[in-house]
């Protein structure tokens, strides 16, 4: 059997990067972002795609059976710069599928969803959205025409809030919402082959003994992870701490994004 064919929108990125190699030969993986991805391996072909464009996005999902949607400006910003990438983007996303009737679609949401809960409370998949600023706050945009899509047009969709995906947590908070590549690709499995999705939230995170999200609806859907951040727990905590500690930023689950206007977190080119 040929192997399905997946949009990967958001290709270019580190989270595109990391789906790459982690679903290499698993499926045939259709890339699509604004910059060109480069190396492309022997199931893997590029497109290029302004996610505010409805014509560039049509062509890249025409003729997939599954779409992963990562495209986003991934940080704080401003509205003029998060409005066509997030919010217009997502929209034009979720109508292309409909249109071209792909039905199964993964969107890569984030903690920032749900990022102006305290750090001191557990949360489940099923709490009301606080989001953390107009990133956060496009993701719930997401996670909601989702829902439209799922409710009045048929589509199946997965939310992942992610947290921070990478191959190692960086900091204290992140041992708290690190996800590592392969548990991510597991997830990502599941959005794409568990029968019987219409519309679910899980969050992006790994085996984490500090955690503060109760991932149990991942768990119900198969989800098993494979790596701890605790593994990285001792070597962290002996870092010393950097920069001044922010006292809003500290209580809150979305850290230093509950306090920026621009860039996210300063510690970190591509923050999570």
């Amino acid at each position: 059997m040929p192997l399905k064919t997946i949009l990967v929108t958001g290709a270019a990125g580190t989270v595109g990067g990391h789906l790459r190699r982690e679903l290499a030969g698993r499926y045939a993986l259709r890339l699509a972002d604004l910059r060109e991805v480069e190396g492309l391996g022997p199931d893997e072909t590029f497109v290029r795609a302004d996610m505010a464009d409805m014509a560039e996005v049509a062509h890249a999902v025409e003729g997939v059976d599954a779409i992963v949607h990562l495209a986003a400006y991934a940080v704080e910003a401003s509205w003029e710069r998060i409005l066509p990438a997030n919010i217009v983007g997502a929209y034009n996303l979720f109508e292309a599928a409909r249109r071209a009737r792909v039905r199964r679609i993964v969107f890569a949401s984030s903690n920032h969803a749900v990022g102006f809960y305290r750090r001191d409370r557990t949360i489940d998949h099923t709490v009301y959205p606080r989001p953390d600023g107009r990133y956060g706050l496009s993701k719930v945009f997401g996670e909601a025409l989702a829902s439209l899509y799922a409710d009045k047009y048929g589509a199946e969709v997965l939310c992942i809030r992610i947290g921070n995906a990478e191959a190692r947590p960086l900091d204290v908070r992140r041992l708290s919402i690190w996800i590592s590549p392969r548990d991510l690709a597991q997830l990502v499995r599941i959005g794409l082959e568990h029968p019987g999705i219409r519309f679910e939230i899980v969050y992006g995170m790994s085996d984490n003994a500090r955690a503060w999200w109760d991932n149990a609806n991942a768990h119900r859907l198969g989800y098993r992870p494979q790596d701890r951040s605790e593994d990285f727990a001792a070597e962290i905590l002996a870092s010393p701490a950097r920069g001044r500690a922010d006292a809003i930023a500290e209580a809150h689950q979305g850290g230093s994004f509950t306090t920026a206007e621009e860039g996210g977190d300063p510690f970190k080119a591509d923050p999570a």
